[in-house]
């Protein structure tokens, strides 16, 4: 957008906004109302944020309809750590460190202490971390497996049938498909993928963060074992075809 063509939106002028990219002149009541109608953030955030400070995926948020003024809800910003190249790095939380996330999640110096890395096929603009699971709940995610998920900011968002990985104030972290009851009861509905285990009801008030399953990771071959299985059976069937074609010989 071009200094004129915000000028044209806000019923200003290309030097009036000129002169407040520069810093020169302060935007008057009405140009605050009108910018933030605009971009649709409110203006306490327009003059308390430093939005120039902000990463991609922050703005991401702000701008996706997270405004935690405008919303009123109970937003924080996510600590997160960046590489060498200013690039937000993937954080990984192993099954040893899932105690101290529980407790820590929240603080910069703990994030910073985690591993990371960079995964360059997912989008720039979203925030994305990496959980180790256990236990056979998810199959097909196998035990030990890492699952990468991308950071929900608003729980309004969370959609039926999908998968997520949650942080939860008595659970720890959990990895299950969810169908979104907020609305009802006030509570997401926590659905494991093997049928030996019951679904339950996981309140608003329990959970503390919340990502959105996107790919996993795992060092064993899918179907490794089908396939020694399917081999063992047709080994069978053609010593049975063998034994079937000798009697036929004889006969």
């Amino acid at each position: 957008m071009t200094q004129q063509d915000l000028a044209t939106r806000l019923g200003s002028n290309r030097s009036s906004v000129n002169n407040y990219e520069n810093g020169t002149a302060v935007p008057p009541l009405a140009v605050l109302v009108a910018l933030s109608d605009l971009f649709h953030l409110s203006v306490d955030t327009l003059i308390r944020i430093h939005l120039a400070g902000l990463r991609e995926s922050q703005l991401y948020v702000i701008e996706h309809g997270s405004d935690v003024f405008v919303k009123g809800n109970e937003v924080r910003v996510l600590a997160t750590t960046v590489d060498a190249a200013n690039r937000e790095n993937i954080e990984i939380v192993s099954i040893k460190a899932k105690a101290g996330y529980t407790t820590g999640y929240f603080d910069p110096e703990f994030i910073s202490g985690l591993p990371s890395f960079q995964l360059p096929i997912l989008s720039k603009e979203r925030k994305y971390r990496a959980f180790q699971i256990s236990g056979d709940s998810m199959p097909p995610v196998q035990d030990k497996s890492w699952v990468v998920g991308e950071y929900v900011q608003d729980l309004g968002s969370v959609k039926d049938g999908q998968r997520y990985i949650v942080l939860t104030l008595n659970e720890g972290i959990v990895f299950k498909q969810v169908r979104n009851e907020l609305e009802e009861k006030g509570s997401l509905r926590m659905i494991s993928t093997n049928p030996e285990y019951a679904p339950y009801d996981l309140s608003i008030h329990d959970i503390r963060e919340i990502w959105k399953f996107v790919l996993y990771i795992t060092d064993d071959l899918p179907g490794s074992a089908d396939n020694g299985q399917i081999y063992s059976q047709l080994e069978q069937i053609r010593k049975e075809i063998g034994e079937i074609r000798r009697k036929m010989r004889t006969e």
